[in-house]
């Protein structure tokens, strides 16, 4: 049994937008509703590949959550979030938290031949030190990553750093982004299961002309896509906004 819920911000780190900077907020609190909902078991390709997947490559979608331009897996145990630009309603992020740790994702139009992730890359590398972060640009099991010291408040007020990392994958006119924080990290083991949740992520890009890096539109589970916003909003990596979130 799944609860959704609407409610103060959550744990868990989300990540900027192509280009964009990532200076530090707090959220503000939403009304607080529930419903119910089905769950669901992890998802594996059946021809046994590694994901990312294009909704083409995937002949049955399984259990997978329908989010509009994602399809989710699930895992028991596994928190979604998603996550709300406030001055337009537009769904901006999707958060899966698993035992301590979260893994948020986003997915953008892309050019039909080139991939972006090496100069979107570049760009959060830049703006993370400019904030009084640091990285690094390591190999990663899907390919190169930014392994991050975020900036962060303390309890006590000071400023500290937070870890986190950031994974891409380039597929076909799409482009999908994760933040990997908590204990997953910094620790191999505790990464696994949000790495395999990521892995079997289908991305449903449509067939409609988009610029490059335009925000791919995502829905509530169970909600009909909302009509589209001209001006995609602006998301940094320290900045959450009212959440829905269903518990598995």
């Amino acid at each position: 049994m799944a609860l959704f819920r609407r409610g103060p911000k959550g744990t868990g780190a989300s990540a900027p937008a192509p280009g964009t900077e990532t200076d530090s907020a707090e959220a503000q609190d939403g009304a607080e509703t529930t419903s119910e909902a089905g769950s669901s078991d992890t998802v594996t390709d059946a021809a046994g590949a590694e994901g990312p997947f294009d909704v083409s490559d995937v002949p049955e979608l399984g259990a997978r959550v329908d989010l509009g331009a994602i399809r989710v897996p699930g895992v028991s145990g596994m928190e979604l979030r998603m996550e709300v630009d406030q001055k337009t309603n537009r769904v901006t992020g999707a958060g899966l938290s698993v035992e301590g740790s979260a893994l948020q994702v986003q997915a953008f139009a892309a050019p039909r031949t080139d991939g972006i992730w090496d100069e979107i890359r570049a760009e959060i590398a830049e703006s993370i030190v400019k904030q009084g972060g640091s990285v690094d640009d390591v190999p990663g099991p899907f390919g190169r990553e930014l392994l991050a010291r975020l900036p962060a408040r303390t309890a006590d007020g000071r400023t500290g750093h937070r870890p986190a990392r950031f994974i891409g994958h380039d597929g076909p006119r799409w482009f999908l982004r994760g933040v990997i924080s908590g204990k997953a990290a910094v620790d191999v083991e505790e990464a696994k299961t949000l790495e395999s949740l990521f892995r079997q992520i289908v991305v449903v890009r449509g067939d409609d002309a988009r610029p490059p890096r335009d925000l791919l539109s995502l829905t509530l589970p169970g909600k009909r896509p909302a009509e589209p916003v001209v001006a995609p909003p602006t998301f940094d990596p320290l900045t959450r906004g009212p959440e829905i979130t269903e518990i598995r």
